[in-house]
């Protein structure tokens, strides 16, 4: 069927819901600009009384402060940026020295950045979080209006009063009104919020992305490691496992084939451990495809996941998760084998009384740590993942899965503990 015999009212309603889908889209963008246009603010208010106080020698000694949080807050932005759009790729790690900032050409475009997302980004994320808390204001007054005192302001504006049923749907049109500035102009507010972000923050052409290069190198030889390895790992399950549980299935069965005319009750015996082994195979088999990607990720999320492995430790483990919406999938199936893999080698080899696990979702990013209250020891595979001695295939698979996701990974594990495995992955949708 060509898409000129599609129903004109199919084509009106999904294009209707486009344009829903982007107006609240750009609201969410809008408002978590908000958050990083008050923030720079913030900052630059702490830059500009840095600059005020150097001739007391106040603003030398708190420029590197000041700077760092300029550098932080411009990562948060490009991580808020990759949320809504494109990532954006950032230069070489800037300096924290107040002479070499004034050379350094990060700095400078950061700086110019801060200004303008405070002068664009805070009044752009302020219409966002206003216009529809007027619009649900302006659009439900008839409902309330009788009980609105006679000198009280009718409108969200501060104009005008109500005194009859037309006043109130007047008030009403007014509410049409800013949902329709939502809908026409919100996705172009969003864009003029992020666009001084995406031009300045992002690795200018000074820049030498060499080093991101070979980065992104080694990550993808890393995820194509860790795929290779987990072929190899189903493939030994499958092999050592299932496939000598049906062979010896098949065995008992030609076995008790043969004796069931001369030795019935023999006979019988063997179809029992047949019956045994199959459902033993078929168990191993629910065991190999649970572990590719657990089906409770999908059913329960990653909060109850998380729980049920801390469920099945035979450590005691305490479980804190705090995700209010979901991973992409690859993401979450990642943490779970970190998760898991973490578990497993403090059950094994930590002495530990209690585990305590922790998954945050902050800025775009899940932030899971793994402690446990052990005797320590354990040595970070390198980023090769080749682990020095005390280092188990498991958290070197563990480094390769993250590394994967270009995520990162550390583990402080001093002599006597505490150890402590944290692991930051950026969050897709």
């Amino acid at each position: 069927m060509s898409n000129g015999d599609e129903h004109p009212g199919t084509g009106r309603r999904g294009y209707a819901g486009g344009v829903v889908r982007d107006a609240l889209g750009a609201i969410r963008q809008l408002v978590s600009g908000l958050r990083t246009a008050f923030l720079a603010l913030l900052v630059l208010i702490l830059l500009v009384l840095c600059v005020l106080t150097v001739p007391l020698g106040v603003g030398l000694l708190a420029a590197p402060a000041a700077l760092r949080a300029l550098h932080r807050l411009a990562g948060a932005e490009r991580a808020r940026l990759a949320r809504f759009g494109p990532e954006v790729v950032a230069p070489e790690p800037p300096t924290d020295s107040p002479r070499a900032a004034l050379r350094d050409p990060t700095t400078r475009r950061e700086l110019r950045w801060l200004a303008r997302h405070v002068v664009v980004g805070l009044p752009l994320g302020l219409l966002g979080f206003l216009l529809p808390i007027l619009a649900v204001r302006d659009l439900t007054f008839p409902l309330y209006w009788r009980f609105v005192p006679a000198d009280v302001t009718a409108t969200s504006i501060g104009i005008g009063s109500s005194t009859s049923w037309a006043d109130a749907v007047a008030v009403a049109l007014l509410g049409v009104g800013w949902i329709a500035i939502i809908l026409g102009l919100g996705p172009a507010m969003a864009r003029a919020q992020a666009h001084p972000g995406r031009r300045l923050l992002a690795a200018g052409p000074e820049t030498d992305l060499s080093l991101r290069v070979a980065e992104l190198t080694a990550t993808r030889a890393a995820a194509l490691d860790a795929h290779a390895a987990e072929l190899r790992r189903i493939e030994r399950a499958l092999h050592d496992g299932t496939q000598n549980r049906i062979v010896s299935v098949t065995v008992l069965l030609g076995a008790a084939r043969r004796m069931v005319a001369r030795d019935p009750a023999g006979a019988q015996e063997l179809l029992e451990r047949a019956q045994s082994a199959a459902e033993q195979a078929l168990a191993d088999l629910r065991a190999v495809s649970r572990s590719i990607l657990p089906p409770v990720l999908s059913d329960r999320g990653l909060a109850g996941a998380l729980t049920g492995l801390a469920a099945e430790c035979a450590v005691p483990c305490r479980v804190d998760v705090d995700v209010p919406r979901r991973c992409a999938a690859s993401v979450e199936a990642t943490a779970y084998f970190v998760v898991a893999e973490a578990l497993t080698n403090i059950a094994k080899h930590s002495g530990a009384s209690r585990a305590t696990v922790t998954a945050r979702l902050t800025g775009g990013r899940l932030l899971l740590t793994v402690e446990d209250d052990g005797h320590g020891g354990a040595t970070a595979p390198s980023e090769s993942g080749d682990g020095g001695p005390g280092t188990g295939s498991g958290l070197a698979g563990i480094r390769r899965r993250v590394a994967a996701h270009d995520g990162t990974f550390r583990l402080a594990s001093p002599p006597g503990g505490p150890t402590t495995l944290e692991v930051d992955l950026p969050c897709g949708s």
